[in-house]
């Protein structure tokens, strides 16, 4: 068995996918790449062919009809064969440093018999087209450098989610106890993925090390702010599915709870943000509508998110409302450096 699977979604690719393969490729034996071209009408399918030929063993390719990213993710997850599973997206890349201590760490604790549910590491917003660098820290949220439960987070914080980027899952755990499964040909799954298996992991390694390369700027990004709006019906669609995902007040571990009810609050909160940025009556009625599908399927939920910070500035009433919303959120934005 390989230590980890790296799976690489690839959809017109060519101008990036080799940095991203190139910065895996040092995991040696201890690694599969499993490139996913899925549907893609560039030179994607011929520069994957090229590198599983070159490194045989290392690197596998899978052709598909395009399924969207989610379902490059599941073909990716069907036949993994590394004991730990990561989705590298194609404009993406890992430091190289950050990669020796992720495989170190990993093979140690398999080799001392304590594998862990979730590995959690550090991510970089890389916004090249201004030089602009944001290192995203999780040091404050859970201790470092030892095998943890939910219960001893050191805190939850409101903001601060775990994105897709920041995790290493056990395969085992997504694929027979989590059973996931993304929605195809839809956008923003990913935060399915960093969401749906959190109450199946019981054991966590907090590595803090900045890992993954997250490339924010390229035109046509799905994360690019005009382009989340023109996809806000996709944002919806993901959001009501994460709050139909779990009763999360049945969830006994308070941390846990705590910090699902956060995130929930959290991507409700961006969905509100794509309506008031577009401007249009039409995607600030889907917003109120979400609100109202939130109150009518998970009624205490709602109002724990209604009455929570960001959902209260979320909901502000009036343009003098929206205004105030909007004015926090394009400080966050320029703080962060997201979009």
């Amino acid at each position: 068995m390989k230590l980890i699977t790296f799976v690489v979604p690839c959809y017109n690719s060519e101008d990036y996918m080799s940095k991203c393969i190139d910065s895996l490729i040092p995991g040696g034996d201890d690694v599969e790449i499993i490139v996913v071209d899925d549907g893609s009408s560039d030179r994607t399918a011929e520069i994957a062919d090229e590198y599983e030929k070159k490194y045989p063993g290392l690197i596998r390719v899978i052709h598909q009809e395009n399924k969207g990213h989610g379902g490059a993710i599941n073909s990716g997850l069907k036949v993994a064969e590394g004991m730990y599973f990561k989705v590298i997206d194609s404009d993406d890349w890992v430091d190289e440093e950050s990669y020796k201590e992720v495989i170190a760490t990993l093979k140690r604790l398999v080799d001392e018999g304590n594998p862990i549910d979730m590995l959690l590491t550090n991510y970089v917003y890389e916004k090249l087209s201004t030089d602009h660098e944001r290192r995203m820290l999780f040091s404050f949220m859970f201790p470092s450098d030892q095998i943890i439960g939910w219960k001893d987070m050191k805190r939850v914080v409101k903001g601060f989610t775990i994105i897709m980027h920041a995790v290493t899952y056990r395969t085992a755990l997504l694929r027979d106890e989590c059973k996931l499964v993304l929605p195809e040909h839809t956008f923003y799954e990913d935060n399915l993925f960093a969401y749906l298996p959190l109450p199946y992991v019981k054991t966590l390694y907090y590595l803090n090390t900045s890992f993954y390369r997250y490339y924010i700027g390229r035109e046509g990004q799905s994360v690019s702010e005009q382009i989340m709006i023109k996809r806000i019906d996709q944002q919806i669609k993901v959001n009501k599915m994460l709050i139909d995902a779990y009763d999360v007040w049945q969830i006994k571990e308070r941390n846990l709870r705590k910090y699902m009810l956060s995130f929930l609050e959290i991507i409700s909160t961006v969905t509100s943000s794509l309506g008031y940025l577009s401007g249009t009556p039409e995607n600030m009625r889907k917003v109120k509508d979400l609100w109202h599908y939130a109150h009518e399927k998970a009624p205490k939920t709602y109002w724990h998110m209604r009455l929570g910070i960001f959902g209260l500035t979320s909901n502000l009433p009036g343009r003098g409302g929206r205004k105030i919303y909007l004015k926090c959120y394009h400080t966050a934005q320029k703080f962060v450096g997201f979009n």
